[in-house]
C-alpha cells in the first residue's frame, strides 16, 4: 500500500516546492523594483526591526545568503555574532587623523605662508598629536595649499597690516579762493593714520615751497608725539613739493619717507580717499573768501570726521568707538525712542549733519 502511494506524495511535495520558490523569486524581483524608487539609497532599520530579521533569517540558515536583499549577507552575519556576544573584529592600519590637526594645518598655511615643516613644529608644541612631515604634506595637497613656504615679499595688504599701526600718509590739496588781489590757489597738507584714520591737517598757504614744507612737517611729528602716536614709515606721492628739506625732517628722527610710484594714487589710497571726502562733503559747497575762511572749514570737516561721521571702512562706527565691543541684540529690538529724543547737530550752516541722541 505504501509503494503505491509514496510515488503520489513526493509529486505533490515537489509541486508545493516549486511554487514556493516562484513566489518567492516573484516577492525577491518586486522588492528590488520597490528599492529602485526609494529616494534614499541606504535604509536604517530601528533596532526592533533588526531583531525581526535576525529572528525570521535565523530560521532560514543558509538559504538566507540568496534571499536577504534590504542590507548585504554580511551585515546580517554581523548582527548575529553580535547577538551570540562575540567580539567584533577591531579595524587595522593606520588611526584617522584628528579633525582638529586637519583644521589647524590648513588654518596656520592659510594665515602664515609657512611651509609643512614648520607647521610640524606648531603641532608637536601645541601637543595637537604625533603626525609626520608627509601627513601635513597630504593634508595641504588635499586643501589645495601648497605645501612648501611662501618665499615672496608679500603682498600690498600684508604691508598695510604689519604696519598700519605706525604707517601715515600725506597729500597735498588745494582750493581756488577770493583774495583781495583776486582768485588764488591755497594749499594745505594732510596727515593719516592707515591703523586709527586719525587725520592732520596744516594750515593753508599759497606755496608749499621754501621752509614752509619744513615747519609743516615738524609741526607734525610734534602733534604726533602729543597725541601719544607713533610714525615710522610715511608714504607721499611723486610731487615735487615734498622736497629735501621736507624729508630731512623725517630721516633726522629715523622715519622713512617712502614716494609712491607714478600713476599709483592706489598706493595712498587712505589720505587720497579723505581728500576726496573733505572735498565733497565741504569744500565744493562754498564760495572760499580768504585762508581764514579755508582754514575754518577744513577744521569743522576735520572735526566732524573725528568725533561724528560713522566711518564705512571700519564698520560703520565713530573713531572714538573703534575697538568697543558691537551692542548685542537683533534688528528687531527697537529702543524705546520717539523721534523727539533725537537730535540733529549741524556744521557749516547745515551742510554737515549728524545725528544724537538727547541727553
Amino acid at each position: 500500500m505504501r509503494e503505491i502511494f509514496q510515488p503520489l506524495l513526493f509529486l505533490l511535495a515537489r509541486s508545493l516546492e516549486k511554487d514556493l520558490r516562484h513566489q518567492i523569486e516573484f516577492l525577491k524581483a518586486e522588492n528590488e523594483m520597490l528599492r529602485r524608487r526609494v529616494p534614499k539609497q541606504k535604509i536604517f532599520l530601528r533596532q526592533e526591526e533588526r531583531e525581526r530579521l535576525l529572528k525570521l533569517g535565523l530560521v532560514l540558515g543558509p538559504a538566507i545568503r540568496q534571499m536577504i536583499t534590504i542590507v548585504d549577507y554580511s551585515t546580517f552575519r554581523r548582527w548575529v555574532r553580535k547577538a551570540d556576544g562575540e567580539d567584533m573584529a577591531k579595524k587595522t592600519g593606520r588611526p584617522r587623523i584628528a579633525v582638529i590637526i586637519r583644521e589647524f594645518v590648513v588654518r596656520v598655511a592659510k594665515e602664515t605662508g609657512w611651509g609643512y615643516s614648520r607647521i610640524l613644529g606648531e603641532i608637536r608644541k601645541l601637543g595637537l598629536g604625533n603626525v609626520s612631515r608627509q601627513t601635513v604634506k597630504n593634508i595641504l595637497v588635499e586643501n589645495g595649499l601648497d605645501p612648501g613656504p611662501k618665499r615672496s615679499r608679500g603682498t600690498w595688504s600684508e604691508f598695510l597690516k604689519a604696519h598700519q599701526e605706525t604707517l601715515w600718509q600725506c597729500d597735498f590739496f588745494s582750493k581756488r579762493i577770493w583774495t583781495p588781489t583776486g582768485r588764488r590757489q591755497v594749499f594745505a597738507l594732510a596727515f593719516i593714520n592707515v591703523a586709527t584714520r586719525k587725520v592732520i591737517v596744516t594750515p593753508s598757504a599759497f606755496s608749499t615751497g621754501g621752509k614752509w614744507i619744513e615747519q609743516q612737517a615738524r609741526a607734525f611729528l610734534e602733534h604726533v608725539e602729543t597725541e601719544g602716536l607713533v610714525c615710522t614709515i610715511l608714504m607721499r606721492d611723486m610731487d615735487k613739493a615734498f622736497s629735501e628739506r621736507f624729508h630731512s625732517v623725517f630721516n633726522g628722527r629715523g622715519i622713512e619717507v617712502k614716494p609712491v610710484g607714478p600713476r599709483a594714487p592706489n598706493l595712498n589710497a587712505f589720505i587720497e580717499r579723505w581728500i576726496q571726502s573733505l572735498k565733497q562733503e565741504a569744500l565744493d559747497h562754498f564760495i572760499v573768501f580768504g585762508q581764514s575762511h579755508f582754514d575754518f572749514i577744513v577744521r569743522e570737516y576735520v572735526a566732524h570726521y573725528h568725533e561724528e561721521r560713522p566711518h564705512q571702512g571700519i564698520g560703520n562706527v565713530l573713531l572714538l568707538q573703534r575697538g568697543e565691543p558691537e551692542c548685542e541684540g537683533t534688528d528687531d529690538e527697537v529702543p524705546a525712542l520717539s523721534m523727539a529724543d533725537i537730535q540733529c547737530q549741524e556744521r557749516l550752516g547745515g551742510i554737515l549733519k549728524s545725528y544724537s541722541r538727547a541727553a
